[in-house]
């Protein structure tokens, strides 16, 4: 780390930037932000694990940080402020990422130590937060363009739940291409982090490798519940957003 590493991320970040700004997609201010803020937390966050890894409660303070961040973050995004029940998120996430990392845990494969918990755990909340926000928000869009479907739905007898499913699950199962993707693809397109950090750590490719394709099949595992558990509370009207020019909301 020296001034020219700083230099580089600067100059990256401002093209990334300046690109989204001259293409008018709206995002450039958020672009910056996003990059400052990931500087800032990055470098508080490398601090922190110094104490965490020593202390099993403040590991689990830590991880719980981290999901109420997910939790907020996804609630914003499905659910623009101020609507109602964006907490509702928190579902998806939790249901998605718990079990595995209580089997992780239970079966020994993941000690309850900061240095592999935390990692491991970031990257399926992550993962649940990708997939609880674009299953969320794909399925409330659709059913803002096709309420007409869910209403002719109810006038053939379809209970609502059953109604707005039929309307929102091809859209909602979207969410799952970005993970299918990247596991299809892994090492001839792309070497995730977990691969490369491995190797950079000292480790052999085959441990490495084998370390990254259990990431990728626990990640296929959560994205899928996240993602199922979203569609869910969307048909059964816990997400819901405003209909535009209109007080009920689209669930």
């Amino acid at each position: 780390m020296n001034v020219t590493f700083g230099a580089v991320l600067a100059v990256l970040l401002a093209l990334a930037a300046a690109v989204v700004a001259v293409t008018r997609l709206g995002r450039a201010r958020d672009t910056l932000l996003a990059g400052g803020r990931a500087a800032v937390q990055l470098v508080a966050v490398s601090l922190v694990i110094g104490w965490v890894v020593r202390s099993v409660p403040l590991l689990l303070c830590f991880l719980l940080l981290m999901y109420a961040v997910a939790v907020r973050t996804a609630g914003r995004r499905v659910v623009p402020a101020p609507g109602p029940g964006w907490w509702w998120a928190g579902v998806p996430i939790a249901a998605a990422v718990a079990p595995v990392v209580l089997a992780l845990v239970a079966t020994g494969l993941v000690p309850v130590k900061g240095v592999t918990l935390v990692p491991v755990t970031g990257i399926l909340v992550g993962g649940a937060l990708t997939a609880t926000v674009l299953a969320g928000r794909r399925a409330l869009d659709e059913l803002e363009t096709r309420w007409g479907e869910v209403e002719a739905g109810l006038a053939i007898g379809l209970a609502e739940r059953e109604a707005r499913l039929e309307v929102a699950r091809p859209a909602a199962a979207d969410a799952l291409l970005p993970g299918m993707d990247q596991t299809r693809t892994v090492g001839l397109v792309t070497l995730p982090g977990a691969f490369v950090g491995m190797l950079l750590g000292g480790a052999s490719p085959l441990h490495a490798g084998a370390v990254q394709l259990f990431v990728l099949i626990a990640l296929l595992a959560v994205q899928a519940v996240a993602a199922a558990t979203a569609l869910e509370l969307v048909a059964r009207g816990r997400l819901v957003r405003p209909r535009a020019g209109e007080g009920s909301p689209v669930a």
